[in-house]
């Protein structure tokens, strides 16, 4: 694990943790407030309550981060973003963890835009790696589209923020409770450089967006891991239509040897002119098996309960999403999940000896959205996915929750 940067508080005692927690708000209400008359000024409150399990059995888990953000102009080309919270969330029993989020400088020419800091980066097809990066990136536009070059770590993330599990080890890291007593050896993400190079043109009537992107693994043990990856989506809009079409090819090196993996996707939208606001998607996604199976950088679950990375798994998944009036909004989500191959992916619902089949099962997804002002969210969803629809584990127990999220913007 990296280093620890800077001096932080070891809590031994629940009191020390309150002292803390409560020593981090005053400074939010007190320090923050006196740069408005330079500022653009915010807090969030961010809530989730929900309540989920597998068969009969079900459990309640709560999280709630508060989030002050500020930001101000330095001259006429250049920002500042500012935003730090601490989550409280309870499973077991009570967690606290502070983190910085997005905190980046921005300067702005004509035609060039430089970002440094702690920003958010996504790769074109949006599973590869995708979050809360620190580091810096340059975009250049010109009538040919878009040029940008970026290089970031992950070292310094919290390590459920960066979600990275490419290897065994990443895998021991991200499942480690946080220790404050062992601060440096149980918050960070597994270190990794992400360099990237990307193109993109949104003003043809083939919107496209190329990226060539590499992650170095730079944690120093016997056991490595690099890949690199070449990726590619283009989008067509067509009168109430809208086609999309993305692959990427990886390129891995470890400490056994090399090899090669694919994933890729391909989309349709339809959004008709119906009294109501409304649109039907089918998305259909494949990633490669093996030896060496496609392996994202972060993990991006493709569930909202199968909560599964894109790794020796495919997907077929339509939506509906329908804008009841200005309040409200609902949606229907049906997605079916096929294993690649028989031996890459190990996860639910699978166990040894009774997993003999392709299909894992679907998942089934309701929502509904609630937005009275600008300032005020509630998102409730509920779902289950159900291996009986499928043959790998037919007779597995179903697994299920139902969330609330809750989010004020206090300005």
């Amino acid at each position: 694990m990296p280093n620890r940067i800077f001096s932080f508080p070891s809590f031994r005692k629940p009191n020390d943790l309150c002292a803390f927690t409560r020593g981090f708000l005053a400074a939010c209400f007190l320090f923050f407030p006196c740069l408005l008359f330079a500022a653009d000024f915010g807090i969030i409150l961010d809530q989730n309550a929900a309540y989920g399990g597998y068969g009969s059995d079900g459990a309640f888990s709560y999280s709630g981060s508060l989030i002050p953000r500020f930001s101000f102009l330095l001259g006429d080309d250049s920002d500042v973003y500012i935003s730090a919270g601490i989550e409280a969330a309870y499973s077991d029993e009570w967690t606290f963890v502070p983190e910085l989020l997005r905190t980046e400088f921005s300067t702005y020419s004509t035609n060039m835009e430089l970002k440094a800091g702690r920003m958010y980066h996504s790769d074109p097809l949006g599973f590869i790696a995708e979050g809360l990066f620190d580091g810096a990136r340059m975009a250049f536009d010109s009538e040919m589209g878009t040029f940008s070059v970026g290089a970031w770590y992950t070292g310094f993330l919290y390590k459920r923020r960066a979600h990275i599990t490419m290897t065994a080890k990443d895998y021991e890291t991200y499942a480690t409770a946080l220790d404050f007593s062992d601060f440096g050896n149980t918050y960070f993400a597994p270190r990794r450089f992400i360099a990237t190079m990307g193109w993109e043109h949104i003003g043809w009537p083939v919107k496209t967006r190329f990226s060539l992107l590499g992650q170095f693994d730079v944690s120093r043990e016997e056991e490595f891991l690099h890949s690199q990856y070449l990726v590619g989506k283009i989008t067509l809009p067509r009168n109430m239509f809208v086609f999309d079409l993305g692959g990427c090819l990886e390129f891995i090196q470890d400490d056994e040897g090399s090899g090669t993996a694919f994933a890729a996707e391909a989309g349709v939208a339809f959004m008709p002119v119906f009294w109501l606001p409304q649109k039907i998607s089918l998305l259909g996604r494949y990633s490669s098996a093996g030896e060496y199976a496609f392996l994202p950088v972060t993990t991006v679950t493709q569930g909202e309960i199968f909560k599964a990375k894109l790794s020796g798994l495919s997907l077929v998944a339509l939506d509906y999403i329908v804008r009841l009036n200005k309040e409200f909004s609902a949606g229907l989500t049906s997605a079916y999940f096929i294993r690649s191959d028989l031996e890459t992916y190990g996860g639910y619902p699978l166990s040894d000896g009774s997993d003999k089949g392709y299909c894992l099962g679907n998942e089934f997804l309701a929502r509904l959205l609630w937005s009275p002002y600008s300032d005020i969210q509630l998102d409730l969803r509920g779902g289950v996915f159900l291996p009986s629809l499928g043959n790998a584990v037919p007779k597995a127990d179903p697994s299920w929750q139902v969330k609330l999220n809750v989010v004020f913007s206090l300005y």
